[in-house]
């Protein structure tokens, strides 16, 4: 309408991260684990590996994703999977995650956000109705071929191994 003034969508402050898909090279990494030994994506080779980026070691949802996955370890390790955790933590404060639930799988710290941008799990999201940057809680399964097989972002903590069991077609 004539005088009223145009519509505008505020600019982006970071760029859509790109979203890896199925059948998409899985992006290689090398990060220090919550003991400070350097764990790579290529140490799986031929393996399945469940990859999954999370916020913040010790906070609620991160520590119910992280049980949820350590209870189910026994069960996806005897169906070929091994879990990896990535976040933007030190290896200090992954070491104290570890130790306070026993979560008995590499916990890989990413500060400078390497393998968190090349898998997508850097970005925009919405927290508590504003538009903010940060880890998209993100999961990954890279097949024996290092392929994705599957690409989960902004999954829910509560529910995620149930989720992905079915997903996997492990129900």
């Amino acid at each position: 309408m004539a005088g009223m003034p145009e519509r505008t969508t505020p600019e982006r402050t970071t760029p859509a991260p790109r979203r890896l898909e199925a059948g998409d090279p899985a992006p290689a990494f090398s990060l220090p684990d919550q003991h400070g030994a350097a764990v790579s994506l290529a140490d799986y080779a031929g393996e399945r590996v469940i990859v999954y980026f999370y916020p913040e070691a010790l906070t609620p949802a991160c520590t119910t994703q992280a049980c949820d996955l350590r209870d189910d370890a026994g069960s996806l390790a005897a169906s070929g999977f091994r879990i990896l955790g990535i976040s933007r933590d030190a290896p200090e404060k992954l070491a104290r995650f570890d130790e306070r639930h026993g979560l008995r799988f590499p916990l890989l710290s990413d500060p400078d956000l390497v393998a968190h941008r090349a898998y997508g799990a850097w970005g925009e999201k919405s927290s508590y109705g504003r538009l903010i940057t940060g880890v998209l809680r993100s999961t990954f399964v890279v097949g024996e071929d290092g392929r994705i097989v599957f690409a989960g972002y902004n999954v829910k903590a509560t529910g995620h191994i149930r989720m992905l069991r079915k997903r996997l077609g492990l129900t």
